[in-house]
């Protein structure tokens, strides 16, 4: 039985190697490493299929090193020692031409101790670490090893690195050269695929097995449409799709429907929007929609954004469901909104008029000839910390910018402004 496509076509050289010309490319870091043959300690930061592990592969092969990998999900402070201990013999052996290459897949998920027992025979040279990780290394490496080994970012595949992906499964696979592919349009495809190389080839896989053979194998954007209804990644991030749901989203939790709001949350996961992304548009939804009414939203939805930040995906889907859930089902003001918007129109409107002189700082004795900060009024001086006095320059004396919404939050505010300065705000 034949390997998957994205097997098959997996490339053996940096000659074959698609992508990343900022660190393979003639002259670029990776390169140099290699032609030299003196390769240190790395860590490779990228989303899925863009050829962290492949790279690795091709370094090991190039420069015949042993090569060792390692899986974070089911590898242990004991699996880690029992590879070393291979390195060790290896690097002894007078048949090995390189320094074994140790390669973690998942780095980020291997815990504290267990990357406290790579420390050492990264730091003597037993081995030379090639991480791979899809998470910040900031948050999820320990600080000694992360100064031990340099991370270096992958990035997602663009249109035409995709389209040589393409023309090369069409042209040289074993299976599709024998098919007479018909490639007829690329975009759907390559939407779908959404920068990852095994995922356009996964793609290819899976039209070749759904085109029963005889016929011809089409492609084109009705055909991949057609047999990937299913395919979460349907959700672009870079087009229509994209600015679709996250408007979406955000108009349910405006709208207090924490089912909707999760829906849309979780469409936007399986899509692979970026977590802060989402984090970010919750913290400007607090401040908006919710504001004044509980201000305690803001506080959630900025605390939620920091522990994405820290702890990334899958763990973030957690705090980003309990975040919009209390959004949603928490009382909503967009008086603070709106009375920064009025009062920038009035600005636009009136242009820089004139601090009052009794507001303004009195550094120097010639300001205060001047008359700057004359009769000002402290008001920790006066009873309930209050008294009445001119804030707003001249022109806009009862002027109203803050309307307070029907809250009970809101509603005690303002009766507590009325009270002070003798009536209620305009409705």
């Amino acid at each position: 039985m034949l390997p998957p496509l994205a097997e098959r076509l997996r490339p053996k050289s940096l000659d074959d190697y698609i992508g990343q010309s900022h660190l393979v490319a003639p002259g670029a870091i990776i390169r140099r490493m290699i032609d030299s043959g003196n390769v240190s300690s790395f860590i490779l930061w990228g989303p899925p299929g863009v050829g962290k592990t492949t790279l690795a592969r091709i370094i090991a092969n190039t420069t015949e090193s042993p090569f060792y990998t390692l899986s974070a999900v089911n590898a242990g402070v004991k699996e880690v020692r029992e590879v070393i201990e291979r390195c060790k013999a290896d690097a002894m052996s007078m048949f090995s031409k390189g320094r074994p290459i140790l390669f973690i897949d998942e780095i980020h998920r291997f815990s504290k101790s267990q990357q406290d027992s790579l420390l050492g025979a990264v730091e003597n040279g037993t081995v030379t670490l090639i991480g791979a990780t899809t998470e910040n290394p900031s948050f999820e490496v320990i600080r000694p090893l992360l100064s031990r080994a340099q991370v270096y970012t992958l990035k997602p595949l663009e249109a035409p690195e995709l389209q040589i992906l393409l023309d090369r499964a069409v042209g040289s696979d074993e299976i599709l050269s024998r098919r007479g592919v018909q490639v007829e349009e690329t975009t759907a495809l390559f939407r779908f695929s959404g920068g990852d190389a095994r995922k356009l080839l996964n793609i290819l896989d899976l039209l070749e097995q759904s085109t029963p053979h005889g016929q011809p194998l089409v492609i084109n954007d009705r055909t991949v449409i057609e047999r990937l209804q299913e395919n979460p990644a349907a959700y672009d991030k870079q087009g229509e799709m994209h600015y679709d749901i996250i408007s979406a989203f955000i108009k349910s939790i405006r709208g207090s429907d924490p089912d909707a709001g999760i829906y849309w949350l979780a469409r936007m996961i399986a899509g692979g929007e970026d977590p802060e992304f989402i984090a970010r548009r919750l913290v400007i939804l607090a401040g908006e929609d919710i504001g004044l009414a509980n201000p305690n939203a803001l506080l959630l939805a900025n605390t939620t954004y920091d522990v994405i930040r820290k702890i990334g995906m899958p763990e973030g889907r957690i705090p980003l469901a309990e975040c919009v859930i209390y959004l949603a089902t928490s009382p909503k003001s967009n008086s603070a909104y709106m009375a920064i918007d009025a009062a920038l129109a009035e600005v636009r409107r009136s242009g820089d008029l004139p601090v009052p002189l009794h507001i303004r700082n009195a550094p120097t004795s010639l300001m205060k000839q001047m008359g700057y900060g004359a009769d000002y009024k402290y008001p920790h001086d006066y009873p309930s910390n209050f008294t009445p006095q001119q804030y707003l320059p001249t022109d806009l004396l009862g002027s109203r910018f803050w309307v307070p919404c029907a809250n009970p939050a809101e509603e005690r505010s303002s009766q507590l402004q009325a009270s002070r300065w003798g009536a209620p705000p305009p409705p």
